[in-house]
């Protein structure tokens, strides 16, 4: 049902892709008006893990943590969809890592600017979001350079 592809993109699913997208518009919504906070990854993931200090119980932050993967596994075992393929095990650690400096230097992820800041109409989440877009736009540019496939 939802896996009508674009022309030219045989693999693209447009329709699961602006499904997701509802999903997270009004999971993000929901936090804020039910709980009054943003809905941004890496502050519930530092509050879950003791890094951060905040009002929210770490029980929370840990049933929204482990909610995320839980919940996709569940989507990907009910369709039957096939299981993407991911980097290597080092190239994920490593990229975890780079992501979660940013994340702290940036006062936030792409899901707490992406989402809840622009919805907000924030302004630093309108600037981090356009150097998010600015910086993939320049790695995968550096890397097709350099003929470096992350993914075989």
């Amino acid at each position: 049902m939802l896996s009508y592809p674009l022309p030219g993109f045989p693999d693209s699913t447009p329709l699961a892709g602006l499904a997701g997208g509802v999903l997270i518009g009004i999971a993000a919504a929901l936090m804020l008006l039910g709980a009054g906070r943003i809905a941004g990854v890496s502050g519930i993931a530092a509050r879950a893990f003791g890094l951060s200090e905040g009002s929210q119980p770490r029980l929370g932050a840990w049933a929204f943590v482990v909610g995320l993967p839980l919940g996709a596994f569940i989507i990907t075992s009910m369709s039957g969809a096939e299981i993407p393929p991911f980097a290597n095990p080092a190239t994920l650690i490593i990229a975890g890592l780079i992501v979660g400096i940013g994340t702290r230097l940036g006062s936030g992820c792409t899901s707490g600017h992406g989402v809840c800041g622009m919805s907000r109409l924030s302004q630093r989440s309108l600037v981090a979001v356009a150097t998010f877009v600015a910086t993939g736009f320049a790695t995968v540019a550096v890397m097709n350079a350099l003929g470096i496939e992350v993914l075989s």
